[in-house]
């Protein structure tokens, strides 16, 4: 491996003896990564016994993610994704992503995209429907619900529906706490283990029971699902295909749900932008890129080095855990103008899927292969809910994000006002 010159990468400040930086992680991850720019393009951190090299910096993060031979999925985030969504395409290394994603495409062809919409449309007039004029609603939860309809099958019973969603959000906070924590701690018989435990067994016995549902019809849907198995085929892997379907589930419902909130949050505190929405057919798309900016749906995600390598002048060793954030690079004044202001008319005609410095569906091979279909969810619940509802905070309500993969919002209850 070649030998550079430049200055040794720096480390974090303020890290604490045997933790690390595992309390500004915990206490504000956001703030923590938005700083870490101001000590350079590189910089390492660390957790406990584990250190990570964050990459601040869009060129380089976009060379990472274009390069996923060298910069494959893995790190201690995936290691927890893997325990959960199991060897699925969003998941899965490099030596299974091509083949997956043959398989996966045909599912987010732009043909079903209409029988998706149609589905989310349904059950937009079913939720909506329950909303009254004064009322006050979670938005999270509702848009939960929504997203989660055109991914399994119709006639999921309430109950069942609301017990699956909320173990989903049990899930997703403890792959992020156990990401920064020693996995000793897993056998811990803390009520937060047995939560996570039982809510992913439950999870899997819902995605079971849908997909032996599936293959014992004759009947063809037009949700997700319906499209995952006829592209695999009757004779599919059924425990690759049960990991789609969970990394489905996990990655698209919570991820449009949560870019939808964000977006209700930030609409109601402009109302000039939600009077727009209600005139300006293109506006919802522009607001919801912003709102991916602003908020990207995983703020941080982890690569690991399968060989020794360069980046940014420096030698990176194989097996470096490597850390980029979507939401450091994209609140970088160098590439957006007053970076922290909510701006959709930034984003022009709004009708191309940005690239870098967004980064908010990954890039290079490993880009999101639901990004047009999760931008087409976002802008008909949009536009749709703003139509008809406006929302407004509940007196002295607080918005923050919560620890979780996903970046979403903790509370989100709002007051209803027909339009």
């Amino acid at each position: 491996m070649a030998t550079f010159d430049a200055m040794p990468i720096p480390d974090a400040p303020h890290a604490l003896p045997l933790v690390g930086h595992l309390v500004p992680l915990a206490r504000d991850r956001l703030a923590f990564l938005a700083g870490l720019h101001a000590y350079g393009e590189m910089v390492w951190i660390r957790i406990g016994p584990w250190k990570a090299l964050v990459i601040t910096s869009a060129d380089l993060s976009d060379r990472v993610l274009r390069d996923d031979r060298t910069f494959d999925k893995g790190g201690y985030l995936y290691d927890r994704i893997r325990e959960t969504g199991g060897n699925g395409l969003v998941s899965c290394a490099h030596s299974d992503h091509r083949r997956q994603r043959r398989l996966v495409q045909p599912v987010f062809h732009r043909d079903r995209l209409p029988g998706y919409l149609a589905l989310m449309s349904e059950q937009l007039d079913e939720v909506l429907g329950r909303w009254r004029d004064g009322g006050t609603v979670d938005v999270r939860a509702d848009m939960q619900s929504i997203t989660a309809r055109t991914m399994l099958p119709r006639g999921l019973p309430p109950a069942v529906m609301e017990r699956m969603l909320a173990d989903m959000n049990v899930i997703l906070a403890g792959v992020t706490w156990r990401s920064i924590v020693p996995k000793s701690l897993d056998r811990v018989p803390t009520p937060a283990n047995r939560r996570y435990r039982r809510a992913q067994e439950r999870l899997r016995g819902v995605v079971a029971d849908a997909i032996g549902r599936y293959r014992a019809g004759d009947t063809v849907h037009d949700d997700l699902l319906s499209g995952l198995l006829a592209s695999y085929g009757a004779e599919g892997d059924d425990a690759e295909i049960h990991d789609q379907v969970l990394t489905f589930l996990l990655a698209g419902t919570e991820t449009t749900a949560n870019v939808v909130s964000w977006a209700l949050h930030l609409v109601a505190g402009h109302p000039d932008i939600e009077r727009r929405l209600r005139d300006e057919e293109d506006l919802a798309r522009k607001v919801v890129l912003e709102t991916m900016r602003l908020y990207p749906p995983v703020p941080v995600l982890t690569r690991i080095t399968t060989k020794d390598t360069e980046l940014g002048g420096h030698d990176v060793p194989a097996g470096t855990a490597i850390a980029y954030s979507p939401y450091l690079v994209q609140r970088q004044g160098g590439h957006f103008k007053d970076p922290d202001r909510f701006d959709p008319d930034r984003w022009g005609d709004g009708k191309d899927v940005p690239r870098a410095p967004f980064l908010a569906f990954g890039g290079g091979a490993r880009r999101c292969v639901g990004d047009t279909f999760g931008i087409a969810e976002a802008e008909l619940m949009l536009s749709t809910i703003t139509r008809r509802w406006s929302l407004r905070p509940v007196p002295g309500s607080r918005v923050r994000p919560a620890l979780s993969l996903v970046l979403t919002p903790r509370t989100l209850r709002m007051r209803a006002v027909a339009a």
